[in-house]
């Protein structure tokens, strides 16, 4: 029978991760070993916070000191940025964070990972979005993260589509609000004139067997991605597989996010 562990002391750093329900997330385990891997002594726990308590709740548990970060899930993200002191610019934007550090000099930083994610997944790659034309589809809660997140490394163009043309047209103003020198327009989803496409919709999700986009193969020289976790091989990334495109997984966006969230923790990268 163990008597003690030795992965958390008094002396480890807290953060948490926001959210209701709560069970499902895996930031907890995914997150404290990223802090492992950083040779950090922190660990990020699941709060379960219900939404009548979160503005009670909350600011009550910012006030610990030894509570250095928390990330926001479902339904919190556009709450959580009254509690920030200041906004990243991807935030101010989007008008929703999913990550607050505490900053050494006192105060808390917001900003939101969604679309951040997929560029870093992107730069492990050795891709640039730069002078490239993209395709969008999807404009809900990642779709708009992502496009917000793309327009600040300066494509050439974004085309967009969503089957909500009211959200698709909100989002076409804040990629022109981040670089009004962006060609943005909203089309049905093409491949004609497109260097990279990009899938933030739920099409293909889970026993979903439908693509987002209707084709019989791609042009191998286009890049692929497809935001969708589960599974990790959805029908757009298998057809992109088969058509001898380069393609990034939904898993690569979240790896992405993590890292450039424990930046934003303050935690340094091994050297």
């Amino acid at each position: 029978m163990k008597l003690e562990v030795d992965y958390v002391s008094g002396k480890t750093r807290i953060f948490g991760i926001v959210g209701h329900p709560i069970e499902q997330v895996r930031s907890p385990e995914m997150f404290t070993a990223s802090f492992e891997n950083r040779k950090a002594d922190a660990i990020l726990l699941p709060f379960h916070v219900l939404p009548d308590d979160f503005d009670r709740v909350v600011p009550a548990l910012m006030l610990m000191p030894n509570l250095d970060g928390l990330i926001f899930t479902i339904p919190f993200k556009q709450r959580a940025m009254a509690l920030a002191d200041v906004i990243g610019p991807n935030a101010t934007i989007v008008g929703a964070i999913n990550a607050l550090a505490r900053q050494a000099g006192g105060g808390w930083t917001g900003e939101i990972f969604d679309g951040i994610g997929c560029v870093e997944g992107f730069r492990q790659q050795g891709i640039t979005f730069a002078g490239k034309r993209v395709m969008l589809i999807g404009a809900g809660g990642a779709g708009s993260a992502i496009g917000v997140a793309v327009a600040h490394e300066g494509p050439a163009s974004i085309r967009l589509f969503d089957p909500d043309s009211a959200r698709a047209t909100d989002l076409m103003d804040k990629i022109k609000r981040v670089d009004p020198a962006i060609v943005v327009d909203y089309a049905e989803p093409d491949c004609d004139g497109i260097d990279i496409l990009l899938n933030a919709s739920p099409v293909g999700m889970l026993d979903d067997s439908r693509m987002p986009i209707s084709v019989e193969r791609f042009d191998p020289k286009l890049v692929v991605f497809d935001a969708i976790v589960k599974p990790e091989m959805t029908p757009l990334l298998q057809l992109a597989s088969k058509s001898g495109c380069t393609f990034i997984q939904g898993r690569q966006m979240m790896y992405g996010q993590i890292s450039k969230m424990t930046d934003h923790f303050g935690i340094p990268a091994p050297h």
